[in-house]
C-alpha cells in the first residue's frame, strides 16, 4: 500500500507539472529521479545512481545512458529518460545499444509518464523487442504494482525478475491479441468458432456473416460475466450489512443503557474531541455491550464496552477491523487506549481519503 500510495502521489504531481515542463533535463529531475528514488535507491548516491553512465561502443566512444543502478558494484538497471511529450517507439534502439554493452539485465526506457521494462529474454545479452513490462504511472492498476515492486531495492532479485518476465511478457502479446480479435476479429478466430458451431461449409460469404456474430458473441459474453460478478458483488454486501444490523440491532425494550456506560462514552468523547466533532461519536446500546460508531455506521466500530457483567472489559480494532478485547479495573482505564483509539479513527477516515 505504501508503494501504491507513492506512486499515486507522483502521478499526481506529474498531472500538475508536465505542462510546465520543457525540456528533456526537467523530465529527468520532475519524474525520473523521483520514481528511482520511490524504488528504494538514493539518486543522490553515486554508488547507487550513476548519471550519465558511460556505455561505450566499440570504436564510438563518449556513449551515455541517462542513468545506472547499481548494486554491490554492479549495474543491475540502466534508465534512458526522454521528455514527457516523447513518442518513446522511436527510442527503443538507442537503448538497444546501451544494453548489449552492458552488464546489466534490465533496462528502462520513459518520458516520466510511460514506463517500459526490457529484459534478455529472446537471445543473452541482446535487449528484447518488446518490453516485458509496460505502464502509465498516471492510471495505474494494482496488479502492476506489485510487479514494481520486484524491482524495489529491498526486494531485487535478478533470477525471480527474469523467471516473471517471461510470463509478463506473454501475458501482455496475448492481451493484445486478445483485444485485437475482439475490435476485429480475423479470419482464423472467426473459422475457429464457427467450424463447431456451423454445420455446413464455411464458404467466404458465411465466414463474413460469423465475424459479425462472433465479434458480438464475444461483447456480450464479457459484458454478462462482467455484470454478473458486479450483482454478485453487491449482493454479497447487502447480505454482510443485513448481518450486521440483525448483530447489532437490539430490541429496544430489553436494552437499559446505565450511567456507568454514558460516562465512558463521555470518556471517549472527551479523547476523541481534538479530531472529531462530537456529533460524529454515537453510542449504540445492545445486550452484549456498548458499542461507540463513528458517524453511527455499523461497519465503523470505535470501540465496545463490556461493563454490565463481573469483570469489565474494553474491545478496541486494529487496521484490519479485527476486535481485541481489553479487561479494565474501571472505566478511567479508557484514557489507557487513547492511542489505539485515535488510530482506529485515522484509520476510517483515511479509508475515504483512498476511495
Amino acid at each position: 500500500m505504501e508503494l501504491f500510495n507513492q506512486l499515486k502521489a507522483l502521478a499526481d504531481k506529474v498531472d500538475q507539472l508536465k505542462d510546465q515542463i520543457g525540456t528533456e533535463e526537467s523530465t529527468k529531475h520532475a519524474f525520473t529521479l523521483p520514481f528511482i528514488n520511490i524504488l528504494g535507491y538514493d539518486a543522490f548516491n553515486p554508488l547507487e545512481v550513476v548519471p550519465e553512465f558511460t556505455a561505450d561502443l566499440g570504436l564510438k566512444k563518449g556513449e551515455k545512458v541517462d542513468y545506472a543502478i547499481f548494486q554491490n558494484e554492479t549495474p543491475i538497471l540502466i534508465v534512458e529518460c526522454k521528455h514527457w511529450k516523447q513518442d518513446l517507439n522511436v527510442h527503443n534502439s538507442q537503448l538497444f545499444r546501451y544494453f548489449h554493452v552492458t552488464k546489466t539485465r534490465f533496462a528502462l526506457l520513459t518520458n516520466g509518464i510511460v514506463y517500459r521494462f526490457y529484459t534478455d529474454l529472446d537471445e543473452p545479452n541482446k535487449m528484447d523487442e518488446k518490453p516485458f513490462l509496460e505502464f502509465d504511472i498516471t492510471t495505474l492498476k494494482e496488479s502492476t504494482v506489485k510487479e514494481i515492486e520486484k524491482f524495489h531495492k529491498s526486494n531485487f532479485d535478478v533470477s525471480k525478475i527474469v523467471d516473471n518476465a517471461s510470463n509478463l511478457k506473454y501475458t501482455r502479446e496475448i492481451k493484445t491479441l486478445i483485444d485485437q480479435e475482439l475490435q476485429s476479429p480475423s479470419l482464423d478466430f472467426v473459422r475457429l468458432f464457427a467450424n463447431k458451431a456451423y454445420n455446413g461449409r464455411l464458404t467466404s460469404t458465411v465466414l463474413e456473416d460469423f465475424k459479425e456474430i462472433v465479434n458480438k458473441a464475444f461483447i456480450q459474453t464479457i459484458s454478462e460475466k462482467v455484470s454478473d460478478r458486479l450483482n454478485a458483488a453487491l449482493n454479497k454486501e447487502v447480505e454482510k450489512q443485513k448481518t450486521e444490523e440483525e448483530i447489532d440491532i437490539e430490541p429496544k425494550t430489553k436494552i437499559e443503557t446505565t450511567e456507568e456506560e454514558m460516562e465512558a462514552y463521555q470518556i471517549v468523547v472527551a479523547i476523541l474531541r481534538r479530531k472529531l466533532q462530537k456529533e460524529r461519536i454515537v453510542h449504540r446500546d445492545t445486550q452484549s455491550y456498548f458499542g461507540i460508531l463513528l458517524d453511527d455506521n455499523n461497519r465503523k466500530p470505535i470501540c465496545r464496552l463490556h461493563l454490565n457483567g463481573g469483570n469489565k472489559y474494553i474491545s478496541i480494532f486494529d487496521d484490519s477491523k479485527k476486535e481485541i478485547k481489553e479487561q479494565i479495573d474501571s472505566i478511567d482505564d479508557i484514557y489507557k487506549f487513547e492511542k489505539q483509539l485515535l488510530q482506529t479513527v485515522d484509520n476510517y477516515d483515511a479509508s475515504l481519503k483512498v476511495m
